[in-house]
């Protein structure tokens, strides 16, 4: 593992100011989950549910940070540590592993689950935790307990959509399809899709699904016949793989954009593939972990080192984006001798300024009801580079993005 610290300290950008002399803790206020050597941050998460393969890719990529973080001195001097629960995506399970670990950690830096996040929200503002969702959802930017790493769904789609009208794939008036489970995620997926069509005087198409559907067939031979130019997925990995699979059976060459949480790089094992690698695109808060920017680079030979034998993914560098703001968040409280959850809250809403070298566009939390980047990755399955994802679009923002309307925390 200390070979992480030679890789990493030449991405700079991402430790920068995320550590902090040993002498200084003497000095700052302790809140829960603070000793006089270390703070623990809570994990709460599906280690062996429907998301167990991202989860812990996520939890690789925190470990990878802290280990570099606690080289460097930590945050005030203490050694950041995690403290991790398994709710197997039940609820139950998440709010047992909540008040087990609440008292004994300063903040999540992990909820995985919308379920999960939306039963929690009351506990999470009334033990005043800060909390990192692993989701991209609008809806979560009202309450000021949530840090939302990455641009959200809705932006993630008008990016989407508007790298397609630049290459000429789709044109003004042309008729639009969208299938989106009908939860969170795929309801603020539409908010997005509904917004640039009626920007671009598109018709747009729409077919929502339950979470728990495996037979898309009728959805995607219905905007077949409504003559849609192109296909926008908010659904997850695996109705993903069915839709674009049914369509290559009816013979239908249609371009599908997939939301990044739609996306597993195993879809490329499954006779879906070459429908998968022809005809989709993947717009994505987060940087594919092929990315060839700073921070994405030094991640990838970090994992790579310390990792040999795991299959990553973007979901690394998800995880190591989300440790970096955590961080940066702490340290903020550090200076200003508050390591309360009282403290740790105004850090973050006072945090302006995030640089993750391209693992994320940058990120701000100062602002409220904003998301904390408006920028977007496309990317194109591949099975010839890590990750299964190949850059075709680096970081960029619609002009419709400003337009979009935001919610107010």
């Amino acid at each position: 593992m200390r070979a992480f610290a030679l890789v990493l300290t030449a991405a700079a950008v991402l430790a920068s100011g995320c550590s902090s002399p040993a002498g200084d803790d003497a000095r700052v206020e302790a809140g829960p989950g603070v000793g006089q050597d270390s703070i623990a941050l809570g994990v709460l998460t599906d280690m062996t549910g429907p998301f167990s393969t991202s989860a812990k890719l996520r939890i690789t990529a925190y470990e990878l940070f802290l280990e570099q973080l606690n080289a460097r001195g930590g945050v005030c001097g203490r050694e950041v540590e995690l403290r991790t629960a398994d709710h197997g995506y039940d609820v139950n399970r998440a709010l047992e592993g909540f008040f087990r670990l609440e008292p004994e950690v300063l903040g999540f830096i992990d909820i995985t689950g919308a379920p999960m996040t939306e039963a929690l929200e009351p506990e999470i503002l009334q033990t005043r935790v800060l909390a990192a969702p692993a989701s991209w959802s609008a809806s979560l930017l009202g309450n000021p307990h949530m840090m939302v790493v990455g641009t959200t769904y809705d932006l993630d789609v008008i990016n989407g959509m508007d790298h397609l009208r630049a290459n000429g794939v789709i044109r003004d008036g042309d008729t639009i399809g969208h299938i989106h489970v009908d939860s969170d995620y795929g309801d603020n997926g539409l908010e997005g899709s509904q917004f640039a069509a009626q920007q671009w005087g598109m018709r747009l198409v729409t077919k929502s699904v339950a979470e728990t559907d495996t037979d898309l067939a009728e959805e995607v031979a219905q905007l077949r016949a409504a003559g849609a130019k192109a296909v926008l997925l908010s659904t997850a990995p695996t109705q993903t793989a069915v839709a674009v699979g049914v369509a290559a059976q009816l013979g239908w060459q249609v371009p599908f954009m997939v939301n990044a949480v739609g996306y597993d790089p195993q879809m490329l094992d499954t006779p879906a593939a070459p429908a998968v690698l022809k005809q989709v695109l993947v717009v994505s808060p987060i940087a594919p972990f092929a990315t060839d920017q700073p921070g994405p680079r030094a991640v990838a030979e970090a994992f790579g080192k310390a990792h040999p034998d795991l299959v990553p993914s973007a979901f690394v560098d998800h995880g190591y984006a989300t440790a970096t703001a955590f961080a940066t968040v702490l340290e903020k409280a550090c200076q200003a001798g508050d390591l309360t959850r009282d403290g740790v809250l105004r850090a973050f809403q006072d945090t302006a300024s995030v640089d993750t070298g391209g693992l994320t566009g940058p990120l701000r939390f100062s602002l409220a009801g904003r998301p904390s980047s408006t920028q977007s990755y496309v990317a194109r399955p591949s099975r010839d580079v890590p990750g299964g994802l190949e850059v075709v679009a680096e970081l960029f923002e619609s002009e419709l993005v400003p337009l979009k309307g935001t919610r107010a925390r």
